[in-house]
């Protein structure tokens, strides 16, 4: 009987175990169950909606492609790039979830083994963060807490999250939002990003090894960057390979092979201040501002450049932009190093033809222009306490054509220092379409901002009097053979509104004997025949045709002197000008932007081109025609690989040369008075491209004409860029004549027009000089 009773006490009590074990554990799955239910309630912080789980918010960059399909740069506040599941490579994807989350496709969000095993071992033999937890912790969680308890609870959070993330998006959705939100940093938001700054190429054309360093980085990008530690990487990558052997996506053998390959990488920074087009991406980013300020969406707000995801398709040609920033690249610097060797007797280097109050006065202007001298204004300092500033040695990084120095200077000094470098803008357009395919507008982004092709404005000096020429032509019917007298020429104050009498000098040892014709005369660039050409046809008719042309004329005077090119006007201005002879007399305004898309591939705005008729077919043929005399015996024969005896160390000056064009091309060179200013502007018949070269200030430039003109300064580059141009057979740019108008009633062959002029007994009143 007591064995019975005893055997009862002992079944009671087991039972008593067992019942408080199970009580227990269901108050414990309880508790769990309401701490999930309160987590997703929202107790422990704000869940997303299940709106946001459709959209989840993300910063999207606006890409800026080319017309053929490259990614020239973005606008952001994050350097994302969206990518399809389709463009991430296998290897990419395997290397992922064997890294990372080897049970990916076995579970809804949460490793029940690898939560059990990280708890019992404490984290040791790895975590427990499934790639759909991480996901959520990027997207709606905030950054890890330093409090035990809210740590507990945003875990909780995230489980949550994955779990509902798992029921709303394919296990293929998810890999691609995660690849598309990690921040491998150095402004490498997304995988496409990262595939771009640390390869050099698109994701979707990525390697086995490069995945695995780009997989490898997501334990922690800031401390497994390649940039900084390449050793550590390689060996993280390593384990990466390790990783997919033992999950069966390569062999052992492959594994091994691929552990002895060299880490290779192709660092290309994607910053503001790098890469391709910046200058273009400068002046596309105020033109997407204005257009998004008048164009809202459908609900009303405003587009964001930053976020939105938007896609802009230029009209820049990625090949032919390359080529331009080459020519820039390699002519200017060796430009500069004669510039510089000049100068070294110059006792006002880097400035000519002025005094110190001048040079004072040039040095101050760029103060105020610094954004030095904006901050300390907005700080309320006092402008004695703000010039003393600029007196204090400072360390800086400054420019020099070999790389960047770091050196100690004063602000002061710095502007100085600046000031002697040459600058360069160049603009390349198509004149049947408008499409401007290259755009440099400058020699470097990053420490000269300022914009030499749209925004800037200089003197165009023997670059407008093909101008004069199309006037005359147009209205008098001018031929190219027609001749007239290279002797002195003035006209006299009040005819034209000018207050004094203008009798311009040729350039040069230029004599004033004999009779010229105008095809030689304007290759020549003789200033007389130009001044007697406006004399003829009047500053006002020119100056509506420079208007017509696209040209801003509201700061040209009507007076005579315009002829020989004093105007200031922009490189871009010039160059869509000279496209409207190029294009049978049609004026196309540049375009640069062919569409806009939203990130789904809407279409928000598509280029409607805007033309206008200016010259008749003959009077923009005859004026290529001239055009074309430059390049055959004037000024730009140099292009034909001819130096007509001129004494000049080239090899010192030029580069590129020899080029020998053989096909047609019309074009002009511009040289301003003291050399200030160097120009040409050269056509084929389906590409126009126009080169500016000088210093920042008009005092900034050669002693002589030797260096200091166009043909010299700016026609190398030219020359370099269409060489590019014409061994690039993909871009199929024209080597044949300009297209001649049927029925041609103005004379271009000379030695027909001279036996037609003796034929003829009368000639017309405007002809008899």
């Amino acid at each position: 009987m007591a064995a019975t009773k005893k055997k009862q006490a002992k079944t009671q009590s087991n039972s008593r175990y067992i019942i408080g074990f199970w009580t227990i554990f269901g108050i414990g799955v309880l508790i769990g169950i309401l701490i999930f239910l309160l987590a997703g309630w929202g107790a422990f912080g704000k869940m997303p909606t299940f709106e946001e789980l459709e959209n989840p918010e993300t910063n999207l960059a606006t890409e800026v492609l080319s017309a053929d399909g490259e990614t020239i740069g973005k606008y952001y506040n994050e350097n994302r790039t969206p990518i399809k599941y389709e463009d991430l490579p296998e290897h990419l994807v395997q290397a992922l979830v064997a890294t990372e989350d080897e049970r990916f496709y076995k579970h809804a969000g949460i490793d029940a083994r690898g939560t059990l095993r990280a708890a019992v071992f404490l984290g040791q033999r790895g975590g427990a963060s499934t790639i759909t937890q991480q996901l959520a912790k990027q997207l709606f969680t905030e950054n890890v807490s330093d409090s035990f308890l809210e740590r507990v609870f945003q875990k909780v959070k995230e489980w949550v999250i994955a779990t509902r993330l798992e029921r709303q998006y394919t296990k293929e959705e998810i890999i691609t939002m995660y690849f598309n939100k990690y921040d491998f940093v150095y402004q490498a938001v997304g995988i496409r990003s990262a595939a771009k700054i640390y390869f050099g190429k698109e994701a979707k054309d990525l390697n086995i090894q490069e995945s695995a360093v780009l997989v490898g980085m997501l334990k922690n990008a800031a401390l497994y960057n390649p940039v900084r530690r390449p050793d550590l990487v390689e060996d993280r990558r390593n384990v990466v390979f390790e990783q997919m052997a033992r999950n069966g996506y390569i062999s052992e053998t492959e594994m091994d092979s691929l552990k002895k390959l060299p880490m290779k990488i192709d660092f290309t920074p994607e910053g503001h201040d790098e890469g391709m087009a910046t200058y273009f991406r400068a002046y596309l980013q105020g033109f997407m501002k204005d257009w998004i300020e008048n164009n809202p969406k459908p609900d009303g707000s405003k587009y964001s450049l930053y976020r939105d995801g938007l896609k802009i398709y230029t009209t820049i040609d990625s090949k032919m932009q390359s080529y331009a920033e080459d020519a820039v690249h390699k002519h200017i610097a060796h430009l500069q190093k004669e510039f510089d060797r000049q100068n070294e007797s110059n006792p006002t280097a880097p400035f000519r033809d002025i005094d110190k109050d001048e040079e004072e006065g040039l040095i101050r202007q760029a103060m105020r222009r610094s954004d030095r001298w904006y901050t300390m204004k907005a700080e309320g300092k006092s402008e004695e306490a703000i010039i003393a500033s600029f007196e204090k040695p400072r360390e800086m990084r400054i420019f020099s054509w070999k790389g960047d120095i770091d050196t100690t200077m004063t602000p002061r000094d710095s502007i100085k220092y600046y000031k002697a470098f040459l600058q360069a803008g160049m603009m390349s357009m198509v004149p049947q379409t408008g499409e401007v395919k290259a755009w440099v507008g400058g020699t470097n982004f990053k420490h000269f901002k300022y914009d030499h092709v749209k925004q800037g404005k200089r003197q165009v000096g023997s670059t407008f009097k093909p101008f004069v020429y199309a006037t005359a032509i147009d209205q008098l019917k001018f031929s190219p053979c027609d001749t007239m007298p290279k002797s002195r020429f003035t006209i006299e104050a009040g005819k034209f509104g000018n207050l004094k009498d203008w009798t311009p000098k040729n350039a040069g040892n230029s004599d004033y004997d004999g009779m010229v014709t105008l095809k030689q005369a304007l290759a020549q660039s003789i200033n007389t025949v130009t001044a007697r050409l406006i004399d003829k046809t009047g500053p006002q008719p020119v100056i509506d045709l420079a208007e017509k042309l696209g040209i801003d004329v509201s700061e040209i005077p009507a007076v005579p002197a315009i002829a020989l090119g004093v105007a200031d006007i922009s490189l871009y201005e010039m160059v869509s000008a000279f496209s409207t002879f190029a294009n049978q007399g049609v004026y196309i305004k540049p375009v640069v932007i062919n569409r806009i898309e939203d990130k789904n591939g809407t279409i928000l705005y598509q280029n409607t081109p805007v033309t206008k008729d200016v010259l008749s077919k003959e009077a923009a043929y005859v004026t290529v025609n001239l055009l074309e005399g430059v390049t055959q015996s004037g000024s730009g024969v140099r292009l034909r690989g001819k130096w007509a005896g001129e004494r000049i160390d080239y090899k010192r000056a030029v580069t590129g040369y020899p080029y020998d064009f053989t096909n047609p091309i019309a074009g002009k060179t511009g040289t301003t008075q003291n050399q200030s200013d160097g120009w040409f502007i050269g056509m084929v018949p389906d590409l126009a491209t126009g080169v500016w070269v000088g210093g920042e200030d008009r005092s900034v430039h050669f002693p002589t004409v030797t260096y200091g003109q166009g043909a010299t300064m700016a026609l190398p580059i030219w020359g370099m860029y269409m060489k590019d141009v014409y061994a690039d057979e993909d871009l199929n740019v024209s080597k044949g004549e300009f297209e001649r108008p049927e029925n041609l009633s103005i004379e271009i062959n000379c030695s027909e027009y001279g036996k037609k002029q003796e034929s003829q007994s009368d000639i017309p009143d405007e002809l008899d000089f």
